[in-house]
């Protein structure tokens, strides 16, 4: 058991973008990374051998909030956690219910204590507070556990924005103390991230990404950007953030987000990304490729025989035909939001691995700015 350690291995010289190795006790993860997102245990539409084989993915998250209502801490502790309950064997990561705090702000109430909320199953109140979410996350089993903090809305104004900051802030000091009282379960080590708030507005950022720095965490998480502002602002923001955190500790982009988001992140520091946007697009009939964005539900595809992508190096996305998808899709079958799903995810996956290549090889920036407006057309 070791606790998590990241290796900074290569810096751009044009960029702040810059390729790494977090080291876990479930297996290595190179950077840049995209997480997919398994909120209740599972990638939406996706099995875990295809989340190793198609998508070749190195880490997912669970969802602290969801799978504490459903099937249950007792369940998961029962069962040796959650790798052993879904048979994931490399790396998770937990969200601790923040987001779920500023989604739910209509069914729930903030308190100095914590944020008191009504299931969305069956109606039942509970309260989280910093304490009981780092003791969730120990039973669910994260490699990595993030931080219980507060996502304020966007637009907020500066006297909520900074309440909520320093809500946050009191919530990091008790979620380090209880983390730091309570030992690891199931004989591996887990690893706390705290979160950087502070809204859209400069001071506020800077007081909390410095506040965050000074906790030496063996990562930091940005927070509370992708809620709704423009893009330019979560650059500006996301920026800003990544100037103050450690460079020799991993910076971590909550829900972020369309892979032209991504790449200007990367190229502003970030190495860790998840966003429920390839699968939960996939599911509607979005793809997205290396030659741009496809709504495959168009009838233009009837007799495209092509495959999925032939510009990434997937057997995956090789295999099927944008026909063939488009009929499943318009037939309703359940398979069609499986191949949508796993592709986009292998497209992400790609992305950032083709990325982390550019990095090395010193061509970032010029292939970053060719590939953004490709990505961004709609074909």
């Amino acid at each position: 058991m070791a606790a998590l350690q990241f290796r900074l291995e290569k810096t751009d010289t044009q960029t702040a973008a810059r390729t790494g190795m977090i080291s876990t006790d479930h297996g290595p993860i190179a950077t840049p990374v995209f997480m997919p997102v398994g909120t209740v245990g599972s990638v939406k539409a996706v099995s875990q051998q295809q989340l190793k084989q198609d998508v070749n993915a190195s880490i997912i998250l669970g969802n602290t909030y969801h799978l504490y209502l459903r099937p249950g801490t007792a369940v998961l502790e029962a069962a040796g956690g959650l790798h052993k309950f879904n048979g994931w064997d490399r790396p998770i990561l937990t969200d601790s219910g923040g987001y779920q705090v500023f989604s739910l702000a209509g069914t729930r109430k903030l308190t100095e204590e914590g944020a008191l909320f009504q299931s969305h199953i069956d109606g039942s109140r509970h309260l989280f507070s910093p304490e009981n979410v780092m003791d969730i996350q120990r039973s669910i089993g994260g490699d990595i556990i993030m931080a219980f903090d507060e996502c304020p809305p966007y637009p907020s104004d500066y006297a909520y924005a900074k309440k909520s900051m320093e809500l946050t802030h009191r919530w990091l000091d008790r979620c380090f103390e209880r983390f730091n009282s309570t030992p690891d379960k199931y004989g591996y080590t887990q690893n706390l991230f705290p979160i950087v708030q502070g809204s859209t507005f400069a001071d506020l950022r800077t007081a909390s990404a410095s506040y965050i720095a000074s906790k030496a965490a063996v990562g930091n998480a940005i927070g509370g950007l992708s809620v709704g502002e423009p893009e330019e602002m979560m650059y500006e923001f996301c920026a800003l953030c990544c100037s103050i955190l450690p460079a020799d500790k991993p910076r971590y982009l909550m829900g972020v987000g369309t892979p032209w988001n991504i790449l200007e992140n990367i190229a502003l520091g970030v190495d860790m990304f998840d966003c429920v946007m390839p699968t939960r697009n996939g599911r509607n009939a979005m793809l997205f490729t290396s030659n741009g964005v496809i709504n495959i539900d168009n009838k233009k595809w009837e007799n495209d025989f092509s495959p999925l992508d032939e510009g990434i190096p997937c057997a995956f996305s090789q295999y099927y035909s944008k026909a063939y998808l488009r009929h499943l899709i318009k037939a309703k079958e359940i398979l069609g939001l499986t191949i949508a799903s796993v592709h986009n995810l292998a497209f992400y996956t790609w992305l950032v691995a083709e990325a982390r290549r550019q990095i090395e090889a010193g061509n970032f920036l010029s292939w970053k700015n060719e590939w953004i407006p490709r990505l961004k057309q709609r074909l």
